[in-house]
């Protein structure tokens, strides 16, 4: 499928498509349809964009793939404008909504500090990439469902994506913005064998795995949906996320210079969060703050701080930087008091007839959890292993991060090569990248790093053309 800008001559646009640069991006989550907004906002010449997803949905991603309306962001309207320099954007969109504000007339006027669904979020941001393509009467884009499973350098520095269409063109420019992975949507639940384990379940028992934001998603969806049965939580430290103010968190940190090494950054964090307190704010401002200098600190550790920080530390630095709105923490906390869901520290095995094989942590016996019901909610680390991957991988057109939790990346989310180079034309926004930006999977930095990626591009094809 093509479409074009809103005012563009169909045979005007498509005899112009071989003569100016083509750029593929390669995933339609939140990352690839940020990145397709810069490119149309930022590179003031014409050219070719064609979109490569498996999943037929225009915009989602593993961020946004349980979105129902139930399912509410655990970020504020203020932190999610996908307009760099306008913190307004999005609430300013939710104001231009009759309907929203019927429906939440107690924020008005504004809606700067509230919790909104996900579908919401994602209308926004199909919105504004309509918007800057009908604004574009230059560029096509076009778009394919087709699974990319490896990139090739061809002769003359471009780029030959390999797909189920053999006719691919070449591409000037290959944008990366898998986020964690192309996947099937709702491929995340498993049922275990229904008729064995409802013969050894007492009562409907679900078993949840995962720490973060999409276990309680899909903790309050089964309560929402009448499910009344136990829930065990298999957590593999035992770690919730903790709650948002009631309030706007306004981001504080203390100005002295920031302390060198592992140990002493996480007591300077904690007297830091600890002093906040003590002065009438909170610990959620400091974690705020905390994300202004969060890489600096990450490029000043050795690779033996980061390695124990990934092991021992991450869990308990993301359950405190992704956090719940206060309800749906105050519903999680009650769902624990009550007995009705139960949280067990310990790793997740594999599965059986009649449920889950689980070892819990500090012993080394294995037990089985019966349940009728397992479903995965791990956001999983982009897999290094998959062919796409591997093709880059093999080919020297990139290398994973320290921790091997995705691809190593500059902030413009162009790769590193060994010697420390990057290969033009290639970028891997978002959280291909978290193991070298810390944060670079919250909308924010994901929104700062498309722009960045966008503006190299159109340096780099139109250098004579200056970037709004």
């Amino acid at each position: 499928m093509t479409v074009q800008g809103l005012f563009s001559a169909r045979a005007n646009a498509a005899a112009q498509i071989s003569a100016v640069p083509r750029i593929a991006i390669v995933g339609r989550g939140f990352s690839g349809m940020m990145t397709a907004i810069a490119l149309m906002k930022t590179v003031r010449a014409p050219f070719h964009l064609q979109l490569f997803d498996p999943n037929s949905s225009v915009s989602g991603g593993q961020a946004l793939a349980s979105a129902r309306s139930s399912t509410i962001l655990n970020t504020r309207v203020r932190d999610l404008s996908v307009s760099v320099g306008d913190n307004d954007d999005f609430n300013d969109w939710l104001c231009s909504n009759a309907a929203f504000r019927a429906a939440v007339p107690a924020a008005i006027p504004g809606f700067r500090q509230i919790f909104v669904p996900k579908e919401i979020f994602s209308d926004y941001v199909y919105q504004r990439f309509s918007e800057a393509l009908a604004a574009r009467r230059d560029i096509t884009v076009q778009v394919c469902n087709d699974p990319v499973v490896a990139i090739r350098r061809s002769h003359g520095n471009r780029f030959l994506l390999e797909s189920a269409n053999p006719a691919n063109p070449l591409f000037d420019t290959v944008i990366l913005a898998t986020g964690y992975g192309l996947t099937a949507p709702d491929a995340g639940e498993q049922e275990a064998s229904p008729v064995r384990a409802q013969r050894l379940v007492a009562r409907p028992h679900a078993v949840l795995l995962g720490s973060g934001i999409r276990v309680v998603d899909q903790l309050l969806q089964l309560r929402d949906s009448g499910y009344a049965g136990q829930v065990t939580i298999i957590s593999r430290r035992g770690f919730l996320p903790q709650s948002h103010t009631p309030n706007s968190a306004d981001p504080v940190f203390p100005a002295e210079a920031l302390p060198q090494g592992l140990p002493q950054i996480v007591h300077f964090i904690r007297q830091a969060c600890r002093e906040a307190e003590e002065a009438g704010r909170s610990w959620q401002s400091v974690m705020n703050g905390l994300r202004k200098h969060a890489r600096s600190l990450w490029r000043s550790l050795p690779a033996r701080d980061k390695h124990q920080f990934n092991r021992h530390l991450r869990a308990i630095y993301d359950s405190h930087r992704n956090r719940l709105p206060e309800a749906m923490h105050l519903r999680l906390k009650r769902e624990l008091a009550e007995g009705r869901t139960v949280l067990r520290r310990g790793r997740a095995g594999r599965r059986g007839l009649s449920g889950l094989f689980f070892t819990p942590a500090g012993s080394a016996a294995e037990e089985v959890i019966h349940a009728e019901r397992i479903i995965d909610c791990r956001c999983q680390a982009p897999d290094l292993s998959a062919p796409l991957m591997q093709s880059l991988l093999s080919a020297g057109l990139a290398m994973p991060d320290e921790l091997s939790l995705g691809l190593a990346v500059n902030a413009r989310g162009e790769p590193f090569l060994e010697d420390g180079s990057t290969v033009a034309g290639l970028f891997a926004v978002g959280p291909l990248g978290l193991g070298s930006l810390p944060d670079i999977d919250l909308v924010p930095e994901i929104v700062s790093q498309a722009y960045a990626a966008a503006e190299r591009v159109g340096e780099r094809f139109y250098p004579q053309v200056k970037a709004v």
